[in-house]
């Protein structure tokens, strides 16, 4: 079967900060040094990348023969005053509290809100597709983080599911296929949905 157009989704590999379980969204970590060994390397016509050094650093380890399109509306939620703090350290806070039961309304201090997010999301996706059916691009692959992933699997993958019932783990993709560009333009969920593996080993 010829597919019209697949893009696939790839979720940086694990930082030293997730490993910690900290929050990090426009802040950096380097990866985890198992996540720097030989990855396996997908062919793709154009990559388009977060321009957070981990996005960047993942790419050059998947992509090594690419360039990726740096695109600043890729990056991950930004925390604000969260930025490289724990569950632990956060949870008698009255404002995290609030985060945590209201997540779509509430946002942290000095961050961004999910609508804020979700907004500069979808731009930056909608760029990606304009640019794709400009060139006319049939495979494209997006490094980016697992709060983007999420946005775009709950208004693009052929199973509806909400934004937090999606798995996302480190150093995995998701493959969305549509039988046309014109489709994808249309924002028309996908066709096919497909896990993509990068590593041998996988971490969650």
């Amino acid at each position: 079967m010829v597919h019209g157009l697949d893009i696939t989704l790839f979720r940086h590999g694990m930082t030293e900060a997730n490993n910690r379980r900290e929050y990090l969204g426009w802040t950096d970590s380097p990866l985890l040094q198992e996540e720097q060994e030989k990855w396996v390397e997908p062919d793709y016509d154009v990559v388009y990348c977060s321009d957070l050094p981990r996005c960047e650093k993942t790419a050059a380890l998947l992509f090594p023969e690419s360039t990726p399109i740096r695109m600043v509306d890729l990056r991950e939620m930004n925390f604000g005053d969260w930025e490289g703090k724990t569950y632990q350290e956060l949870v008698d806070e009255p404002s995290y509290q609030d985060f945590l039961a209201h997540p779509f309304e509430a946002s942290p201090p000095n961050g961004e809100s999910f609508s804020a997010f979700s907004t500069r999301v979808q731009r930056g996706w909608n760029h990606i597709v304009e640019d794709i059916s400009e060139r006319g691009i049939r495979r494209a692959a997006v490094m980016t983080h697992g709060g983007v992933i999420r946005y775009l699997l709950s208004k693009l993958a052929v199973e509806k599911k909400e934004f937090w019932e999606w798995n996302v783990p480190h150093s995995q993709g998701y493959q969305f296929t549509w039988d046309s560009n014109q489709s994808v333009r249309r924002g028309e969920r996908c066709t096919s949905l497909q896990v993509v593996a990068t590593t041998a080993k996988q971490n969650g």
